[in-house]
């Protein structure tokens, strides 16, 4: 697969905020096992995730850039200062668009990581879901300028500001295709990630209207790749235990790793088994 004889490896990684921080143990482990995909696809957090590991980092590399960003319990002053610099720099607030934040100081940060400015310049072909906002019709993004393409993908209305791009108002990908198995086509072997996640009732019977609006968009998504499943399932669907995972809750890193990898060794498993 990819990088050695076998079978050539497609990998999907979908989206969910937060919780896509559980692609990157997945990406280790093919970095591990010696497996390179040959195509990629990805959506919302996805796409970033994916973008920066078709650009040539590894899953590790991918893990450090974490780390150096996230705040965690227990991190030094000194880190807690830099760190609060960088969020404050991510909050490009848009008081006159459709969304809280334009999104675009938060992918010139990882701009700077991928170093690469198309989609033709990456070493793993990549292909990157988003939504027309005004047809409602999938629109995947694989050739021309990267970092627009991503960043629409992770344009959650009424988050982030939407993009304007060929003609087209794009949106977070998740609406139409959640976690993009059906876009490997020319593939050998697909490998799923899905990292949504399940909801964690809270002490409050009713959840805060944020919660509310995100959690239904959430609901939408779980119920969309259900039924993908039951039509046309991944020959490898990894789905790690994520429970009451908010979407912004970078901060629990350490607890998402923990999560994904508590169950890594059955993927192992199935990718061997299927190499």
């Amino acid at each position: 697969m990819g990088g050695r004889q076998g079978r050539r490896l497609g990998v999907a990684l979908g989206g969910g905020g937060a919780r896509g921080l559980a692609h990157v143990p997945v990406l280790e482990l093919l970095d591990e096992m010696g497996i390179r995909p040959v195509c990629m696809a990805g959506t919302s957090i996805g796409a970033v995730i994916g973008a920066l590991y078709a650009s040539g980092m590894s899953g590790s590399d991918i893990r450090g850039l974490v780390d150096d960003t996230v705040l965690k319990k227990g991190d030094p002053p000194n880190k807690v200062m830099r760190n609060l610099k960088t969020v404050i720099r991510f909050l490009d607030l848009d008081f006159m668009g459709s969304g809280m934040f334009k999104g675009e100081s938060f992918m010139d940060y990882f701009y700077d990581a991928i170093d690469t400015d198309s989609f033709e310049e990456l070493d793993i072909p990549l292909k990157v879901v988003t939504s027309d906002f005004w047809t409602a019709g999938q629109v995947v993004v694989s050739e021309g300028e990267l970092i627009s393409a991503v960043r629409a993908s992770m344009s959650l209305p009424g988050i982030f500001t939407p993009v304007e791009r060929d003609g087209r108002v794009l949106v977070d990908g998740g609406g139409v295709d959640p976690v993009p198995w059906d876009l490997l086509e020319d593939c050998d072997l697909v490998l799923a990630v899905d990292v949504l996640g399940s909801l964690e009732k809270g002490n409050d019977d009713e959840p805060s209207a944020f919660r509310a609006v995100v959690e239904m968009f959430d609901i939408m998504q779980r119920s969309m790749v259900r039924t993908r499943l039951d039509s046309s399932p991944p020959d490898i669907y990894f789905r790690p235990e994520l429970k009451g995972i908010g979407l912004l809750e970078f901060h629990r890193a350490e607890e998402i790793y923990k999560a994904a990898e508590s169950s890594i060794d059955q993927l192992r498993e199935q990718l061997a088994a299927l190499s």
